[in-house]
């Protein structure tokens, strides 16, 4: 298996690898992953190149899980190009299941870490970044762990497109307000809702995970917020 390796950087804090994977899985990072990967090391991606053909857009999600929505909108969206981020081994196995059993050939995967690829990511490329349910770290000593941050929202702000969109889900009421807080005092972002019901009910073009379905399984109401990246340039009001 080709991937990225241990690196000087952003300390990565969670689990990269679950049970021992079967066969099959271990046989998919082996002969699959490394024709989907990004390629490791400090050099620029260049989107077009990495898919092997221009796509009318293209989209990022960072630790995508067990790859369900991925795969989905990928599925959804033959037109665009996805990149997919996660450290945790297992969850990219499932993801290279989906891909195979769909015959999905618009993902590339990332397969660690998201935060050292996005220096090497170009300005203004992606027209969504994705965040579902990322570890909220409720501690008030873990706060910084958090990917929501002044300094990712810069980098979030600079990846999207004048227009796109950034999509968060959680089901944690304390990374929700923190989410809020930091996102409605950033000049780049403004949240899209016009009302309740457009942060508690999850948009039909946004399809479910398992872990949103295990929290909603629970009396969870997770929350869905979408903020839209202001035009470069542009005053916030």
């Amino acid at each position: 298996m080709t991937g990225p390796s241990d690196h000087d950087g952003p300390r990565f804090y969670g689990r990269r690898r679950g049970r021992p994977l079967r066969a099959g899985r271990r046989e998919l990072l082996e002969q699959l992953l490394p024709h989907l990967s990004v390629e490791p090391g400090d050099a620029p991606v260049d989107l077009d190149t990495l898919f092997g053909r221009r796509y009318a857009a293209y989209e990022l999600e960072i630790g995508f899980g067990a790859g369900e929505h991925l795969a989905a909108q990928a599925a959804a969206n033959p037109d665009r190009g996805f990149v997919g981020c996660e450290a945790f081994i297992n969850g990219v196995a499932r993801l290279l299941a989906h891909i195979e059993d769909g015959n999905i050939g618009n993902i590339r995967i990332w397969p660690d870490d998201a935060r050292p690829l996005f220096a090497r990511l170009p300005e203004a490329a992606f027209s969504r970044i994705h965040l579902l349910f990322p570890d909220p770290w409720p501690k008030a000593r873990h706060a910084a762990r958090r990917m929501i941050s002044p300094e990712v929202l810069d980098v979030f702000a600079r990846l999207l497109a004048d227009g796109g969109e950034l999509r968060v889900a959680s089901d944690d009421q304390g990374y929700i307000r923190w989410t809020l807080r930091h996102l409605l005092t950033h000049p780049d972002f403004s949240w899209t809702a016009a009302g309740p019901n457009d942060w508690r009910r999850r948009p039909a073009d946004w399809p479910p995970t398992r872990y949103e379905e295990k929290a909603v399984g629970k009396g969870i109401r997770p929350a869905y917020l979408r903020f839209r990246r202001r035009p470069r340039g542009a005053e916030s009001p």
